[in-house]
């Protein structure tokens, strides 16, 4: 640290916030509630402060030399609550609920212009503390000097309880200088095995010290001098694994300064040791519902699962084959629990109120084929988007990629709308028919890989216009993080830290799928060549299907940096989901009968991996993080160019000319009458006949990946929070 010396200067807590641009700051701030906090320690005679008042004062002269401003404001872009320590003792209470603790580089005020109102020694009950929480799952993030001893602190007695020294020395390397200047080093980054590095090409070290590490501590070496250094080959950059938490050291704080940041990837490795920091304990629950309510519930699925044990698959009952009088006991007693959730969700009644009608119709017909035509119409959760509203349904239906019989399910929900969410939707991502929700419990129908719930799968006697199309973010969303975790730990995949954070955090991992939902459904009516998905069972060739969902997402992949920049800290999170589910999970899940969304996940792996950008050596899958959007933007121009080109063709040629681009990175079946010469004079229904089952098998990775995550892949069935 180079500031000048004398002065310590006291100040007050403050949050940074991104600039607004689409989202306004209450919204941006509600998408943060979903993201960890950090507290970054301005109390102890830091040299460093978050706070550009403060750096005035600490730096007249030159103020970016004393502070960490954008720093800051780069966590909080990205997610992170950030809270400043100014005047307190770090105990468990000044902690809170922080999720990690950044304590920047402090000194003896006679060595350094300071801040904090504290003492530049650490108690040992503060000691003791930080120690503990870390144990406890919590981060800590040091930013360190060069010449340790000479600032007069006790730093080293905390990083020993994590089996830590900062050396006192300073580094210089002429060879590898920044700006010829020998004590700005470059150092070498350690690649393998560090996902934290992602999107981290290049850092430099001004007057750093070097980092000794105790034997048998769990540690990961970032950074370290070159060999042209003196010392030559230390550690400046450790991440340690202590407890449940985790803990980084950087031997340097100046690169993190606002007048560095832009000389490296500061800003990004700063964010990314952060967010690592923060990533290792993220288990989150949301509050059970109160016991009377469950025991309606509970009364209620019973009847239900009783119930559907009798029914044909087309949702009729043979009276011959069951007591029938035990039939109408259930009957009359599922139609007075409609009444009592009449009363328990009034923004319902009248939903329940049509459904104990078409029951009892139901019953004094004989039960034939169910026709809920009159209770779906009034059933509207598109209207009521609201976060947290429940909702509890009873209809004949089928589940898609679940169970096939058209019989009773109840399913118990709430809606997942956050405000955030809600004003995107209503400035320039209308998507008035995208309802997210969540599960609370259901019957047995849903104990399958079923993760929607759309009317157009309920009996009724005539098909009404369709509103509303509901999708279940918490399971699919669960079932990313399961088999992604399970496939990066099979794979040895270098998991960037947010990344991470999103497959340790549940709650987190379903907001990020509605706003990925939200912009990919809506993608389907907009565009060139805009696609109904009320018409799915519509007879084309099914990689047709491919195509527009690989546009859907392709788009929703390219909006994401705009909406990142607009204040959205989930963007970048969703950018990994679409990858990882789409590589990992929908190519080895269902069967390979048409497997349009398993199709989308070959591709975009097929893309990726002929750009050398995704890597599978040794059992190993790796990504070139900086290669990564510029292959998938080439990908979205393919197709974008594919349906620009489609408007002037036949229907016929556009499907030749998607099933042509699709093999160029997906190689056809050997037995494909498409790619070896099919009759085009055929009608379409015939063409569409020819088209294999599975058209577009999967590669050696795949049936590697198949064999060994299909445990995993099961287990994922009826999966939720």
């Amino acid at each position: 640290m180079n500031n000048a010396t004398n002065g310590s200067v006291a100040g007050n807590e403050n949050i940074f916030t991104v600039p607004e641009v689409l989202l306004s700051a209450a919204s941006q701030n509600n998408a943060r509630t979903r993201f960890p906090s950090v507290l970054i320690d301005e109390a102890h005679q830091q040299a460093w402060t978050t706070r550009p008042g403060i750096a005035q004062q600490m730096n007249p002269v030159q103020p970016d030399d004393s502070s960490l401003r954008r720093a800051a404001q780069q966590l909080s872009q990205d997610g992170l609550t950030v809270k400043v320590n100014s005047g307190s003792l770090l105990t468990a209470d000044t902690i809170g609920d922080s999720a990690a603790v950044i304590i920047p580089h402090f000194s003896d005020p006679r060595f350094e212009r300071t801040i904090g109102v504290g003492s530049h020694i650490f108690t040992l009950e503060e000691i003791d503390t930080l120690s503990s929480f870390v144990e406890n799952g919590g981060g800590l993030v040091i930013l360190a000097e060069h010449e340790n001893d000479k600032y007069g602190t006790n730093l080293n007695e905390l990083l020993k309880r994590f089996g830590v020294t900062i050396e006192h020395t300073s580094v210089v390397d002429p060879t590898k200088a920044h700006n010829n200047v020998s004590s700005w080093v470059r150092p070498d980054l350690l690649r393998s095995g560090n996902g934290i590095l992602a999107r981290v090409e290049n850092i430099i070290v001004y007057r750093a010290g070097t980092i000794t590490l105790d034997e048998n501590i769990n540690a990961q070496i970032l950074a370290t001098t070159s060999e042209s250094a003196d010392p030559a080959g230390k550690p400046v950059l450790v991440a340690i694994h202590h407890g449940r938490g985790r803990v980084v050291v950087m031997a340097d704080s100046d690169l993190f300064g606002d007048d560095s940041v832009d000389d490296g990837d500061h800003l990004r490795l700063f964010s990314n040791l952060v967010f690592w920091a923060v990533s290792g304990n993220r288990a989150t629950k949301e509050a059970a519902p109160s016991l009377d309510i469950v025991d309606v519930w509970n009364d209620l699925k019973t009847s239900v699962t009783e119930l559907r044990a009798v029914q044909n698959s087309d949702g009729s009952i043979s009276s011959d084959k069951h007591d029938m009088t035990r039939v109408r006991v259930l009957v009359d007693h599922i139609a007075e629990l409609h009444r009592t959730y009449a009363n328990l969700h009034p923004h319902d009644a009248t939903f329940h109120s049509r459904c104990e009608t078409d029951l009892l119709r139901w019953a004094s017909e004989g039960f034939p084929i169910p026709d809920y035509l009159d209770s779906l119409v009034e059933f509207r959760p598109d209207l009521l988007r609201n976060d947290g509203l429940e909702h509890v349904v009873i209809l004949p239906m089928y589940t898609q990629n679940g169970n096939s019989d058209r019989v009773f399910e109840a399913v118990w929900f709430r809606t997942v709308w956050p405000s955030w969410i809600a004003e995107l939707e209503g400035s320039g991502y209308d998507n008035a028919a995208f309802v997210p929700i969540e599960f609370v419990d259901f019957t047995a129908g849903y104990e399958t890989h079923s993760a929607v719930l759309f009317p157009e799968t309920v009996a009724t006697r005539t098909t009404p216009k369709f509103h509303w199309g509901a999708i279940f973010c918490d399971r699919e969303a669960a079932r990313f993080r399961t088999v992604t975790e399970a496939a990066a730990e099979l794979l040895h995949i270098e998991m960037p830290p947010a990344a991470e954070l999103l497959l340790n955090d549940a709650e987190l991992a379903k907001e990020t799928y509605v706003l990925w939902d939200l912009v990919h459904d809506r993608t389907h009516m907009h565009g060139e060549l805009p696609f109904d998905p009320f018409m799915i069972k519509q007879r084309i060739p099914y990689w047709m299907y491919a195509m527009e969902e690989l546009r859907c997402d392709l788009n929703a992949y390219s909006e994401m940096e705009a909406l990142y920049q607009a204040g959205v800290p989930h963007a970048p999170l969703v950018k990994y989901a679409i990858l990882f589910d789409r590589l990992l999970r929908f190519p080895i899940t269902g069967g390979r009968t048409k497997n349009y969304d398993g199709l989308v996940g070959q591709i975009i792996f097929a893309q990726l991996h002929k750009s050398g950008t995704l890597r599978w050596v040794d059992n190993r899958l790796s990504f070139d993080w900086e290669e990564v959007d510029t292959a998938i933007s080439e990908l979205h121009t393919k197709v974008n160019e594919l349906y620009r080109s489609g408007i002037e063709k036949s229907r016929i040629a556009f499907w030749k000319d998607a099933h042509t681009l699709v093999s160029e990175l997906v190689a056809p079946h050997p037995a494909s009458q498409w790619s070896s010469g099919i009759d085009f004079n055929l009608e379409p229904r015939k063409l569409v006949d020819e088209v294999l089952a599975d058209e577009f098998p999967l590669n050696m990775f795949y049936e590697s990946l198949t064999k060994k995550l299909a445990p995993t892949i099961e287990r994922t069935k009826g999966i939720t929070l």
